[in-house]
């Protein structure tokens, strides 16, 4: 397996740390509003990275942060009126909605950045300990950029060009700096702004600090693999192997991978363009199996492009392998249980070099693109050789093989019949009648196999409401 390496301009092999396990960060959200398709990506593309690795029999820990603190967070509490953990938990609980409809599996860990100020504040106090840190008069701790010797390894930014032309670290408080390139660590409280005590003053952490402490604390000092979206390569990720190494002495990541951006109709998106898109918004018009299937139609590090006509295309793609999966089903109803042929045992191990194919794909860089394509080239094989004479055995391989592929990518392309609106009236009607004869046993075992289907039941004053779940 091999990835391309930021750190190193190159292709590498992937060797874990410890054999058969995978350390993995992943740079979460910060939550003040709905997550937009921007965000989606590099959660459906390294959802897919970690499905991946557990197929080829890895344990992955897998970490992925909520930034709960922030300038935008307490902007829009104090819009609203409300405490700053109103608005995170209220973003949090949207975004593991839609993570779930873009079936992202949640992470081994989530954590979120509150909970880790203790941790923020002993790894500063570290930096400050050892020489790479240093308190202003107003209490903010800024990080001595210079006295990490490698800063600017994995953006390949060289000092003195930052220091001349590229404004990326400056901050309010410039004349309390060493350095104009030094970075906050911890900044002093500021009216209607949550805080911390802290040896420096009151106040919060600055952004870089909690990736690094939380990926410390749940992941170890050393990772295989950090990651995240292309814009975060500088200053945030630079920021946080200067942090990291500083503090621990040691390699923070082996591999840092990064995906491209996305662009809507090849521009950059934004609210002022008018061409910015909430998850949720796409969800209206989508299945968001499409908009998953559309991230994975290009490489991760290619730039995407965002459109109606492409989402189209998404869209078309999936079903042909949903249909596919469909007519299999429907065969496996009515296909005798006979003996598989031998002809049949063949095609069986000819479609099992696509599993092959498949993978060499992903081992080359998680290579999406020619990996779905190799599942369009296995759907197509089985759609020619499948048929109602065949062996409940042969269709039964065909169908797993195409599932198998489809699951490795977070594709949900085995479809379960959905319970229609007619029979859910028909079986509360049944359920009110079990009620009024006093069969409570049989009223139960309705209310179960509806909520099976997930189809809530509410008994209120006006009659039982019901809705999907």
């Amino acid at each position: 397996m091999k990835i391309f390496n930021t750190l190193s301009r190159q292709k590498e092999e992937f060797i874990p740390l410890e054999e058969g396990k995978v350390s993995m960060y992943v740079c979460g959200p910060t939550v003040y509003n709905l997550i937009h398709i921007g965000n989606a990506r590099p959660m459906i593309v390294f959802d897919t990275v970690r499905r991946y690795m557990e197929h080829k029999g890895y344990a992955v820990n897998y970490v992925s942060n909520f930034t709960d603190v922030d300038d935008k967070i307490i902007k829009k509490a104090n819009e609203e009126g409300v405490d700053p953990s109103v608005i995170s938990e209220r973003y949090i609980e949207e975004c593991r909605k839609d993570m779930q409809s873009l079936n992202v599996k949640p992470a081994t860990t989530h954590p979120k950045a509150t909970q880790e100020i203790g941790g923020m504040i002993d790894m500063i106090q570290t930096l400050i300990d050892k020489g790479h840190a240093y308190a202003a008069q107003d209490g903010t701790v800024y990080f001595k950029t210079r006295s990490f010797k490698e800063y600017g390894k994995l953006s390949h930014k060289n000092l003195d060009d930052l220091r001349s032309g590229n404004r990326s670290l400056l901050v309010s408080g410039e004349e309390q700096k060493q350095d104009p390139l030094d970075f906050v660590l911890w900044k002093p409280k500021k009216e209607g702004e949550p805080f911390w005590e802290s040896p420096w003053c009151e106040g919060r952490p600055g952004w870089h600090i909690e990736c690094s402490v939380m990926s410390k604390r749940y992941l170890g000092d050393e990772i295989d693999i950090h990651a995240g979206g292309e814009d975060l390569i500088f200053p945030h990720h630079e920021n946080e192997i200067a942090q990291s190494e500083a503090a621990n002495d040691k390699q923070f990541a082996k591999y840092w991978m990064h995906n491209g951006f996305l662009n809507i109709d090849n521009k950059k998106m934004s609210k002022s363009e008018g061409n910015f898109f909430t998850v949720r918004d796409i969800s209206e018009k989508y299945d968001l199996q499409v908009l998953r299937f559309f991230m994975l139609s290009a490489h991760y590090r290619s730039p995407l492009n965002f459109s109606a006509e492409l989402m189209e295309a998404a869209k078309n793609g999936l079903d042909r392998i949903v249909t596919s999966v469909t007519n299999l089903n429907f065969l496996l109803k009515g296909v005798e249980e006979k003996e598989t042929t031998q002809e049949e045992q063949k095609l069986i191990e000819e479609a099992r070099e696509y599993v092959v194919k498949f993978d060499e794909a992903m081992d080359d860089d998680f290579n999406t693109a020619d990996a779905v394509s190799v599942i369009f080239e296995l759907v197509k094989f089985a759609n020619t050789h499948v048929s109602e004479e065949a062996s409940k055995g042969f269709v039964q391989a065909m169908k797993d093989e195409i599932v198998l592929l489809s699951d490795i990518c977070g594709l949900i392309v085995d479809k379960k019949e959905e319970i229609l609106d007619t029979q859910i009236e028909e079986l509360i009607r049944e359920r009110q009648e079990a009620r009024k004869s006093r069969n409570f046993a049989r009223a139960d075992e309705i209310r179960d196999t509806l909520a099976a289907q997930g189809i809530l039941l509410e008994d209120t004053r006006e009659g039982v409401k019901w809705k999907r779940v």
